[in-house]
């Protein structure tokens, strides 16, 4: 009995660091970007990262992704220790578990949205990536844009893409880094809507870095950064 409750708790759990801080060398010396944060989130949890430019989220947000490694501490990505694991195996972690959405959309100009949102699918190895792709760009309001490529999109058509392209691969874990931060105010409103909507379909934990405060409200939870400290967990 004590395993299968053991094995229950960390299933439970979707992402939790452990005392991560994160140091650059200077040639003044050494800055601390992030100092002893620590946190546990909860699988379909949605939690927002907040703080003021240079607090330490972004940083924070690569660690948590794998990205990046700690100078100390460790992240636990759906049970998968992230910094015992070498690049590879980061990138593999990624690939089954998580799905981003970047402030800057980050899609391949020289694919269609149809083509960017197959992309992930088919680095996985899925044999159907197109069916998949063709649904959720529909899911999304682009079932009659799926042969435009980036260019020929507006800002907010290139974000719907994204987001197609983010839950197409059901993750584990989404990291959405100032979705809206490029979209004026109606069409990121729009945006944050169907992020809630595609989320709460999914029950995918949502960890989304934000100076947007109505937009952390729209969260479950905020996680509040200080000077590369966490002031509120």
């Amino acid at each position: 009995m004590a395993d299968s409750h053991d094995s229950s708790v960390v299933v439970s759990e979707a992402l939790r660091a452990d005392d991560l801080g994160k140091r650059v060398p200077l040639p003044s010396g050494e800055l601390t970007i992030l100092d002893g944060v620590g946190f546990t989130i909860a699988k379909g949890e949605a939690v927002a990262i907040v703080g003021a430019s240079g607090s330490g989220k972004s940083t924070l947000l690569s660690l948590l992704a794998g990205l990046d490694v700690p100078s100390q501490g460790r992240v636990l990505l759906d049970g998968a220790a992230l910094s015992a694991l070498d690049e590879d195996g980061r990138a593999r972690v990624r690939g089954e578990k998580v799905g981003f959405v970047f402030q800057s959309f980050q899609l391949l100009p020289s694919l269609t949205a149809l083509e960017n949102v197959m992309l992930p699918l088919e680095l996985r190895g899925d044999d159907d990536a197109e069916g998949p792709a063709r649904a959720i760009l529909s899911q999304v309001g682009l079932g009659e844009r799926l042969g435009h490529y980036p260019r020929q999109l507006s800002g907010g058509e290139q974000q719907r893409v994204a987001l197609a392209r983010a839950f197409v691969t059901r993750p584990a874990v989404l990291f959405a880094d100032e979705p809206t931060g490029n979209l004026d105010t109606t069409t990121g409103q729009a945006i944050v809507e169907l992020l809630f909507k595609l989320n709460r379909d999914a029950g995918t934990t949502l960890v989304l870095v934000t100076h947007d405060e109505r937009l952390a409200a729209r969260c479950g939870r905020i996680l509040r950064l200080d000077g590369g400290r966490l002031v509120k967990a």
